[in-house]
């Protein structure tokens, strides 16, 4: 037994000689290919994926296609709306320079988004409820599933009464809370500016902040909205307290790409012999044209309100709405001039009168 074990032994020795040999050779360093530092980055034993197999660049090309976006209503020499109008029927220019009309869409039927502001200082006393019930029936005739709508009061304030929805019950709930707020008490009574209505309050140099509304009607409720977009204004026209500027309030409404529509309406009673009367009709009708509305005086007529709403809510959905990639394509924010003429002997475009190169245009 001993002389086969010392045969077997000797038979195996050049083989464990050889193991012993590779061993010490490799030494730390093929130990460190097998046991992980605690350094190393985990190895796969998965197979190598082919190189272009779902593969995607880190880097991509970004090509600014902003696009300007314009909505617009045609009448014809009697007033009437438009709604046939064709691409070739039209041109458009930005400050004089033609553009190349992207998108055409006549009867445009996009979601809407819509501001109803209602003011409730002292001099609306009498015309409010009257603004409540027409206003509602709007809404109901107007909004559709796609569409939403928020309510806001001013008068020595701003106020949001209900936020957007596209619930009418909840919309209509906040049109009827409305109530007539002055610096003097709701509704209280006196002579017309001392606490109440759009002339100076005794103690206070709040009255009617309007501008202040549509400032942020636009900016926190409107700007970051897209598609359409407008505000339907109810006041006699009168500010007084408003932080905003007229002219920034218009600056407000075009950055946000929003329709003003100014339904101009007040209790001439309110005013009595007073001499410092109305001056906010030319402001209004400012605000309104600049931004692609209009501004409709109603008096304190009920059913010239009504037919003002009606109007407006023809408009709204005989809209065209056409874009196009600006040539300049510059977004250094400043307001650039767009005009839109058409062909056709006595049609009057109605549309904002520029926009501002922002890289949120297209909204």
């Amino acid at each position: 037994m001993r002389s086969v074990s010392r045969h077997l032994l000797a038979a195996a020795a050049p083989f464990v000689a050889a193991f012993v040999i590779a061993w010490a050779l490799s030494g730390p360093g093929a130990m460190g290919q097998i046991i992980d530092s605690p350094d190393a980055p985990p190895v796969s034993t998965a197979p190598p994926t082919p190189a272009t197999a779902n593969e995607k660049p880190v880097t991509t090309l970004k090509v600014n296609v902003d696009l300007v976006n314009f909505y617009f209503t045609a009448r014809g020499k009697h007033g009437q709306l438009i709604d046939d109008l064709t691409r070739e029927d039209c041109s458009l220019y930005e400050n004089k320079q033609p553009q190349k009309i992207k998108s055409w869409t006549a009867n445009a039927n996009q979601p809407l988004t819509l501001g109803i502001l209602l003011d409730t200082s002292g001099s609306q006393q009498d015309v409010l409820p009257l603004e409540k019930q027409s206003a509602s029936k709007f809404l109901r005739d107007v909004l559709r599933p796609k569409d939403q709508a928020f309510v806001l009061t001013f008068d020595v304030d701003v106020n949001l009464a209900q936020d957007f929805t596209n619930d009418i019950p909840l919309l209509d709930h906040a049109l009827q809370q409305a109530q007539i707020n002055t610096a003097g008490g709701g509704g209280s009574g006196g002579i017309p500016g001392l606490g109440q209505g759009p002339v100076p309050t005794v103690g206070d140099p709040k009255g009617t902040v309007l501008y202040d509304a549509v400032a942020q009607a636009a900016n926190d409720k409107l700007r970051e909205q897209t598609g359409r977009k407008a505000l339907i204004l109810l006041t006699d026209g009168e500010d007084l307290g408003s932080a905003t500027k007229p002219l920034q309030a218009i600056a407000d409404a075009q950055k946000a790409n929003t329709i003003v529509y100014v339904i101009l309406i007040a209790d001439r009673g309110f005013y009595g012999g007073y001499t410092f009367g109305y001056t906010g009709d030319a402001q209004m009708r400012r605000l309104a044209e600049a931004t692609g509305g209009r501004m409709i005086n109603v008096g304190n007529n009920g059913a010239k309100l009504t037919a003002a709403f009606k109007e407006i809510a023809r408009e709204l959905r005989t809209q065209y709405a056409v874009s196009y990639t600006p040539a300049n394509r510059t977004m250094d924010g400043k307001f650039r001039k767009v005009e839109i003429a058409c062909r056709l002997l006595g049609v009057k475009i109605d549309a904002r009168q520029g926009y501002y190169a922002l890289p949120t245009m297209g909204n």
